[in-house]
């Protein structure tokens, strides 16, 4: 991998570039942006929806480029001269009535999020939680029933029978599941549909070639970014099914350790 060439950066947000308390450090900013200027993509690629993704780029000074958002779902073109600062340029959406049928039935007492891209959620009921991101707006089951989704958010999903998993999947869907202020949460998504996904349809369209391809993360939604990477890096916090994903290993982030791996991809 040489330092001339332009690169592809993968960064995950949380975990990875911010704390949890949505810290991000002076090294991660300036090398972010050395970045950018000599010439490479930084691509934040993220679980977050991309209204939640706007404010850290405005954060990070990034005014152009992508950012793969909702694990690969969402792909948006950065460009202030827009309204609200984006395009979308790709989105994969279904429809949300079979999954918001089968959680009423086999898990009743979930609270079900339907993401509106770029807006926030259509909810069923209060998440009663700071990190769901963006508008929230109450709606009967039956008006969910009617709309398009790329991703189905559910809380108090942590006894989800192995009947309706077995249903999503013939839907095509996939489910991850993972806990936020000690809540279990569930995501459902296209199968197939990951970070890696959508990084992987940008390198093509960057013409960046595969060895040229570098993505950071902590968390087990990024195990396929990390694979699919030419040099793919776990922060040293990761679980261990995500350190065993990837190419080597980094300091913690309480140790800032994404930032001597963007270092090492400057220019000197």
């Amino acid at each position: 991998m040489t330092k001339t060439t332009p690169l592809l950066v993968g960064l995950d947000i949380d975990g990875t570039i911010m704390t949890a308390d949505e810290f991000i450090s002076s090294a991660v900013r300036e090398a972010i942006t050395e970045l950018r200027l000599q010439g490479h993509h930084v691509v934040l690629s993220t679980g977050r929806p991309l209204v939640a993704v706007l404010p850290v780029l405005k954060d990070l000074g990034i005014d152009s480029g992508w950012a793969v958002c909702s694990n690969g779902s969402v792909t948006a073109h950065i460009d202030p001269r827009q309204p609200g600062g984006f395009v979308l340029e790709h989105v994969m959406e279904f429809p949300a009535g079979p999954a918001v049928d089968a959680l009423t039935r086999h898990l009743p007492d979930a609270v079900i999020g339907l993401e509106e891209v770029g807006v926030g959620y259509a909810i069923s009921q209060d998440f009663g939680s700071a990190r769901l991101h963006g508008d929230h707006t109450v709606r009967d089951v039956s008006q969910m029933r009617t709309m398009t989704t790329p991703r189905v958010v559910v809380a108090r999903a942590s006894h989800a029978p192995q009947e309706f998993r077995a249903l999503m999947a013939d839907m095509g869907l996939c489910d991850s599941y993972y806990s936020i202020a000690d809540e279990h949460w569930m995501d459902l998504a296209p199968q197939g549909i990951t970070k890696a996904y959508g990084l992987e349809r940008l390198r093509r369209q960057l013409q960046v070639s595969p060895e040229h391809t570098v993505a950071v993360g902590d968390a087990d939604n990024d195990i396929e970014m990390l694979q699919w990477a030419g040099r793919g890096v776990a922060m040293g916090h990761a679980e261990a099914s995500v350190i065993a994903a990837a190419d080597e290993v980094t300091w913690p982030i309480i140790d800032d350790g994404l930032a001597p791996v963007l270092e090492s991809l400057l220019t000197t």
